[in-house]
């Protein structure tokens, strides 16, 4: 039996449909009253539980042998916030010391290439530089990194785990509508685009997933491992969508030092509007940051080879149409 913390997520339900179709068995942990519809359908046994609540991990982890651990707050809000903090590290560190309890025989953590120290433009990342918790840039950052040292510190005292960190995840099944896939969203449906110039590295989710699965096999103990796909700009994304939908639309490029003095009050509107984040200090820094990323370690260990990143474009969007229309039509639902 598997366990998948935070299979709901978009890399937790991909990750969930390429386990069945490998035959495996998947229990899902599912905090209360959360959306499931992105594993609608999908034959995995469903159990409530919360990763702050030690008790509930011990029962959800009864006569599992194997844990993804992907359950986590994402965050590009500046700032401190209690919630990310808790449920990034003092979440993991309970996943952690159950899993050892319990007698788990291998982990698996999905960290962030975020949680990786800085590298100036110039100089390739890779998992030599280490997880950084006092990076300045924001507290997601901060958070993963430091749930990735408890990790380090849970396999010194004898747990068999794994860290992956991956970059910036695109790609079919993306039910919650993460920050770029909006952006590929609002293209496919020839939407007005206002763009800053900027690019990063972006990867197929189900890549990832692999990835995941590969790391479970094959990575070596105690071992971080980057997957990371390809850099991509934001003007060649929205030149993707264009081409594969045959749409039409206007893309305007906003300065950015005009981006710049806008994001000092976005983070004032999302608060106040309770709307989900896309435009802040943070986004902005990503775009201007250092995108050469290795997956090198992955790609010789754990036998990880990303897709281009053309066709992650071309499925997602035909993946948002196709979803968009059986919203519409229920009847074809299913």
């Amino acid at each position: 039996m598997i366990l998948v913390t935070g299979a709901t997520g978009h890399i937790g339900n991909v990750l969930i449909r390429k386990l069945l179709e490998q035959g495996e068995k998947v229990r899902a942990l599912l905090w209360r009253d959360e959306d499931t519809s992105p594993i609608v359908g999908l034959e995995v046994e469903k159990m409530t539980g919360d990763v702050l609540d030690s008790k509930s991990l011990e029962t959800a982890m009864s006569g599992v042998n194997t844990v993804y651990h992907l359950a986590g707050i994402i965050s590009i809000m500046p700032g401190r916030n209690p919630l990310v903090w808790q449920v990034n590290v003092e979440g993991t560190r309970n996943v952690l010391e159950t899993a050892r309890r319990v007698g788990v025989r291998r982990l698996v953590y999905t960290s962030s290439i975020h949680a990786i120290a800085r590298a100036p433009h110039g100089v390739e990342m890779d998992e030599s530089l280490g997880f950084d918790q006092n990076n300045p840039y924001g507290e997601y950052d901060r958070s993963k990194a430091a749930a990735s040292l408890e990790v380090q510190k849970a396999v010194n005292s004898g747990l068999d785990a794994v860290i992956v960190c991956p970059t910036g995840v695109i790609g079919p099944h993306d039910y919650r509508g993460s920050e770029l896939g909006e952006v590929i969203r609002s293209a496919s449906e020839a939407r007005t685009m206002f763009y800053v110039e900027g690019a990063y590295d972006f990867v197929d989710v189900r890549d990832v997933a692999d990835g995941l699965i590969a790391a479970h096999a094959h990575g070596r103990r105690g071992e971080s491992y980057i997957l990371s796909g390809q850099k991509l700009s934001v003007r060649y994304l929205l030149e993707t969508v264009r081409e594969v939908t045959g749409k039409a639309f206007s893309s305007i490029k906003i300065p950015f030092s005009l981006a710049e003095l806008a994001a000092r009050f976005t983070p004032w509107y999302y608060l106040r509007t309770k709307a989900k984040p896309r435009f802040t200090p943070y986004s902005l820094e990503v775009l201007q940051s250092n995108a050469n990323i290795s997956h090198a370690k992955a790609a010789r260990e754990l036998g990880y080879k990303p897709r281009p990143i053309v066709e992650t474009i071309s499925d997602t969007v035909r993946w948002f149409i196709e979803n968009t229309r059986k919203m519409n039509r229920p009847e074809l639902a299913g």
